[in-house]
């Protein structure tokens, strides 16, 4: 696979906006470079100023523009963050993949980054599903250190705001990472709360069962179906969690 094949492949709507401006200085280096753009790769990979489509190219693009808006958060970088980040990119991208992704990765955190403008760009382009797998990514490489610091979450949080998530959802992903400093993380997750009947509480299972079913982002690409693989399961441990402690 060339430099500019994984990254490049396929792109819609991330070639223009904000996102489109960002990337576009990587973009350029792939030509200035001494990398040789694949027969056919020019015709498939940079795509032309009318594609507003989504496309997985699209999604992967997202999360890398996402990651360094979180990363960014405190107001510097460390190579600790940057090498906290490298299994997530390898488990979710694959080896190749997870090169090219660190090199954008790296190219954009020396850019400034405005995370209201790119998080809008996406609401307007990427479904709801897919966009709550793009804040429960963030959760968790937030956490991959041990914990998600406060200037994390508030991008984090401005970002799923402004992605159009509901306020509901958002403490739901949240409360995963919870567990062990909320005894009510379950309920959360389940978007109930703790004075919910049982009755309630299995309506709510059902619900967010349906909500988080992989199926939803099947055409996503494979790091956003294995990230609503995690939250399905997570979905059924608060669950059960529930129905032990109320004897269900």
């Amino acid at each position: 696979m060339s430099l500019g094949k994984w990254i490049l492949g396929g792109l819609g709507f991330a070639v223009g906006g904000p996102i489109g401006a960002l990337i576009g200085v990587f973009i350029a280096s792939l030509f200035d470079s001494s990398h040789t753009i694949e027969a056919g790769e020019h015709r498939q990979g940079i795509p032309h100023p009318g594609r507003s489509h989504t496309t997985q190219g699209d999604i992967r693009v997202s999360i890398i523009v996402l990651l360094a808006c979180v990363i960014k958060a405190d107001g510097r970088v460390l190579k600790a963050e940057i090498n906290t980040i490298k299994p997530f990119l390898l488990r979710n991208f694959g080896e190749e993949g997870a090169k090219q992704a660190l090199q954008l990765l790296k190219q954009l955190l020396e850019q400034d980054i405005n995370p209201v403008a790119v998080s809008q760009q996406i609401r307007q382009h990427v479904n709801y599903s897919v966009r709550l797998e793009l804040v429960h990514m963030l959760l968790e490489v937030a956490k991959a250190d041990g914990e998600v610091a406060d200037s994390e979450c508030q991008v984090i949080e401005t970002i799923a705001v402004n992605m159009g998530i509901a306020d509901a959802d958002y403490q739901s992903l949240l409360s995963l990472y919870r567990k062990h400093t909320d005894t009510n993380w379950a309920y959360t997750a389940l978007e109930i709360e703790p004075t919910a009947t049982d009755d309630e509480v299995k309506k709510a299972y059902r619900r967010m069962a349906m909500k988080y079913h992989p199926d939803k982002v099947a055409n996503a690409g494979e790091a956003v179906r294995q990230q609503a693989t995690e939250k399905f399961r997570a979905i059924n441990e608060a669950y059960e969690h529930i129905k032990s402690l109320r004897g269900m």
